[in-house]
């Protein structure tokens, strides 16, 4: 049986078709994963407005002591928010913030970070890691929501990779949203020296 070669070429093609949708299915739904880890990682995007008042809070740290971020005022503030104890992002931020601490100190700034995890973990992965700055254990979320920093699992929330520094007077200067572990550290470093050096607040 002869076909007419109008009809092959139209076979042919729609053959050749059906990989090239699979593919651009797949390069679709790659994307959405991506977009989606991102997301995930980084929260909603929403943030609180720069020159308001820091929320406060009283949380438990690591020695099962109750920190309330008001009574800090005088100092700057590093509040960092990180997903959980323990995972490799979070220690070299961590690390980060421990390696330049004596700096932090020079510029009256105190380092608070923040994820769902109990004391217990927290102070697990103070000894592990060698921290000697405060963790608090925000398990009722409460202090994440309020900064606008969860990430919603479906499962679980955990608290997204943000930072926020308050200045001595309790309000917010500076924001960070998208964070770079490996960086995360100096950067905050010279935000803080350039907000002192401009404003002349360094201590009460």
């Amino acid at each position: 049986m002869l076909v007419h070669p109008l009809l092959s070429t139209h076979k042919d093609l729609g053959t050749m078709k059906k990989p090239l949708i699979v593919l651009a299915i797949f390069a679709a739904l790659g994307l959405l994963i991506i977009v989606g880890g991102y997301s995930l990682l980084h929260g909603s995007g929403k943030t609180l407005a720069l020159g308001s008042n820091a929320p406060d809070f009283t949380l438990s740290s690591q020695d099962g002591q109750p920190v309330t971020l008001s009574t800090l005022r005088g100092q700057w503030i590093v509040l960092y928010f990180y997903p959980k104890d323990f995972t490799s992002g979070c220690t070299v931020e961590a690390h980060n913030f421990q390696r330049d601490l004596a700096e932090y100190q020079k510029r009256n700034a105190v380092i608070l970070g923040v994820s769902v995890q109990d004391a217990s973990s927290h102070k697990q992965f103070c000894a592990k890691e060698g921290l000697n700055f405060k963790l608090l254990a925000d398990t009722q979320k409460e202090v994440s929501t309020a900064y606008d920093s969860v990430i919603n699992l479906g499962v679980a929330k955990l608290s997204s990779r943000h930072t926020f520094l308050i200045d001595p007077q309790g309000a917010i200067r500076r924001v960070w949203l998208s964070v770079d572990v490996k960086k995360h550290s100096q950067e905050i470093l010279a935000a803080l020296a350039e907000l002192q050096q401009n404003s002349g607040i360094r201590a009460n």
